[in-house]
């Protein structure tokens, strides 16, 4: 499998990837930045998540935001930005003959925003905030729950868009400073995929993004202690249904154990064949919702398991989750399992090569955050070499009560106790 990967650096330290696919009609560009709530403070948590708002708000060569939108809309495109916990990105679909304004319109918004309209988008920061949590304030959301046990007092452990008072504390100054630690061209990478050319995407890069400071490269907060489990976080919210999840830390992805954690992800959730499902949905009806996740950062990763039930049955489902855990521990992975997990791998990368948001994800991020970003014949060696031995070993270290954090967030009167006892005692 050709892999038509291009790469260049920029006098200034920008870094350009370009995944050339003839075959397609159709392009994807994104600018990845290393900036996210990891390299923040307590204090400005949120800062990284409210400057990306005020991107979209306009910058000086298109200081009208409805406008610089509309630009790169009557291109094709959609502008959009999310930020994470370690990075943030912003991206749109572009049309292969009609790059330049696209990029053109992205180099100037992240180089030279306006930082315009600032108390209008705190309020829509505010209003995003309401959804994470009850009417008493409390955090419901399993994810920010379960990386704040995970992590605690870390970087890691806080939210991405902040608290309602870290985002209301933040001034015109907090944000100038950050777009000034964080935008530097070191702190960049340009990536573009589909029928494009790298040629052109240089072209166009030392154009519009050419001038931006060099800055200097951010670091990511060192790691500290992990939690000691078995540990439930339970948070009592008047809804229908009940959220569950189960995580661990677990490997960065440069790890030779990663791999394996790859093939137990597709074991545990990929289809109706897959073993949640198949035993927590068909054939015991103790959820109607079930998945398993992983989560990459530059030197761990998170590991989970997940569904959402009825109440009365949160003790049932927790016990069927950690069984299914550590069934995975005891007993070695059926050949034809293992070998199902590595051949959906090969589809999926197949699949990839459609998808241009896939491959600026792989190739533009790995690059930004695991440099170099890994090649998918790389990748894909390291997975097909996964046996059952190293699966069982992998999930026998992993999957152990001291690593265990576990969530609950719904109506718990009546089953918590019997949620905390599955925790505490069935790994």
């Amino acid at each position: 499998m050709t892999e038509p990967v291009h790469k260049s650096t920029l006098p200034n330290g920008l870094r350009v990837v370009t995944v050339e696919l003839p075959h397609l009609h159709t392009g994807m560009i994104a600018a990845y930045v290393r900036a996210g709530s990891r390299h923040e403070e307590p204090a400005q948590n949120g800062v990284s998540h409210f400057l990306e708002h005020l991107f979209f708000r306009g910058s000086e060569g298109h200081p009208d935001g409805r406008a610089m939108n509309a630009l790169v809309e009557d291109c094709g495109g959609s502008l959009n930005g999310v930020t994470t916990r370690d990075h943030g990105y912003y991206f749109s679909p572009v049309h292969p003959d009609r790059l330049e304004v696209p990029v053109a319109v992205l180099g100037d918004m992240l180089a030279r925003p306006l930082f315009k309209e600032i108390e209008l988008e705190r309020e829509v920061i505010l209003e995003e905030i309401l959804d994470e949590v009850d009417e008493k304030g409390r955090d419901i959301d399993v994810d920010n729950l379960s990386k704040q046990a995970l992590f605690p007092g870390h970087p890691l452990g806080m939210k991405i868009a902040g608290s309602s008072e870290s985002v209301r504390a933040l001034r015109e100054a907090d944000l100038r400073e950050q777009h000034e630690k964080a935008y530097g061209a070191r702190n960049l990478v340009l990536a573009a995929a589909g029928a494009v050319k790298h040629a052109q995407v240089m072209e166009l890069a030392e154009k519009h993004f050419g001038g931006m400071r060099p800055g200097v490269l951010l670091r990511d907060t060192p790691l500290d202690g992990a939690p000691r489990g078995p540990q439930l976080v339970a948070v009592d919210h008047t809804e229908s249904q009940m959220e569950l999840q189960i995580c661990f830390r677990g490997p960065p992805e440069e790890h030779p154990d990663f791999p394996a954690l790859r093939v137990i992800k597709r074991v545990l959730d990929d289809g109706l064949a897959s073993r949640l499902q198949l035993n927590l949905v068909e054939r015991k009806a103790l959820a109607y919702s079930v998945g398993a996740g992983m989560d990459g950062f530059a030197d761990c990763s998170t590991f989970e398991v997940g569904c959402a039930c009825a109440p009365r049955k949160a003790p049932a489902a927790m016990s069927e989750m950690l069984r299914l855990l550590a069934e995975l521990r005891e007993t070695d992975l059926p050949e034809d399992e293992l070998s199902r997990a590595k051949k959906k791998s090969r589809i999926w990368l197949e699949f990839s090569l459609d998808a241009p948001s896939e491959m600026i994800g792989w190739f533009g991020g790995g690059e930004l955050l695991h440099p170099p970003a890994e090649s998918f014949q790389t990748w894909l060696a390291r997975v097909e070499r996964v046996s059952a031995a190293d699966v069982r070993r992998v999930a026998s270290a992993l999957f152990r009560p001291e690593n265990l954090v576990a969530c609950a967030v719904g109506p718990l009167s009546g089953v918590e106790k019997k949620v905390r006892a599955a925790v505490e005692g069935e790994l």
